[in-house]
């Protein structure tokens, strides 16, 4: 979620550059066209580099889905999106997902998944949906595990991938004991301890920095590995909570009355 006008440019050149392939943009970030300038002057072949971007609730339906993905195509002039997703799962869904699923057939679009998806979401969407979510993107730390959501898409094959993977600076998470000690331990800091643990635990994580030096720490985390009784320790620090809940009353209309993506 970072602006576009020069910082999104800047950032996703600094993490091309550090080694990071995955670059993770929306619509709503109005950010998509210093994206695809990045990527397209970052000397690096695009069959190297995985873009993944989002389709705004107001273009959800068929024929208005098929507009925003034209627009996020244009916008991020790379060819195809290697992976397009339903940001904020409300409304005509389904309807969306029908033209994510024709373009995606057609190669626009390597891959299709969805975004901000509790189990009661996904199952009032999920079952009409032909092809499966290939990821749902949800906010997830250590605080926060999504433990019931990922029972569900493990039945369908479908990978979490993190927002917030750092809690969002939360400071009870970057100053808890067990991520204190552990980095204390490895020569790490928190961070790259939590960074650790989600990729240890199969998640895909997504941090986001303008930093250049944060965004060459936080890629710093292969080198060394959690034990099981770690593991077993950074599980245990589940609360069950988050920092956003999309089932909240209200929430919706919130959403659609936040700004207008404009052609």
């Amino acid at each position: 979620m970072i602006p576009n006008n020069g910082p999104t440019y800047e950032a996703v050149l600094a993490a091309l550059k550090a080694g990071y392939r995955h670059i993770d943009s929306a619509a709503a970030y109005f950010n998509e066209e210093d994206v695809g300038r990045a990527v397209r002057d970052s000397g690096i072949p695009r069959e190297e580099i995985f873009v993944t971007s989002k389709l705004w609730l107001q273009d959800h339906g068929y024929e208005q889905a098929k507009k925003g993905i034209a627009r996020s195509l244009r916008k991020l002039n790379l060819g195809y999106i290697d992976l397009y997703l339903v940001h904020q799962p409300y409304g005509d869904v389904a309807g969306a997902w029908k033209a994510m699923e024709e373009a995606k057939a057609e190669g626009k679009i390597r891959s299709i998944g969805v975004s901000n998806m509790t189990p009661a979401l996904w199952n009032r969407f999920v079952p009409q949906f032909e092809t499966k979510p290939a990821v749902n993107q949800v906010e997830f730390n250590p605080l926060f595990q999504q433990k019931e959501i990922r029972a569900l898409m493990n039945d369908t094959g479908t990978k979490l991938e993190a927002w917030y993977p750092l809690g969002h600076g939360d400071a009870s998470l970057l100053s808890n004991p067990v991520i204190t000690q552990l980095a204390e331990k490895y020569g790490k800091n928190a961070g790259q301890i939590i960074l650790r643990f989600e990729v240890q635990d199969g998640v895909i994580t997504l941090p986001k920095s303008t930093n250049p030096e944060r965004i060459r720490t936080n890629l710093d985390i292969f080198d060394f590995a959690l034990t099981d009784e770690e593991m077993e320790k950074m599980h245990a620090l589940d609360t069950g909570k988050g920092t956003h809940n999309p089932d909240a009353p209200g929430v919706e209309e919130m959403l659609r009355g936040a700004f207008v993506i404009e052609d």
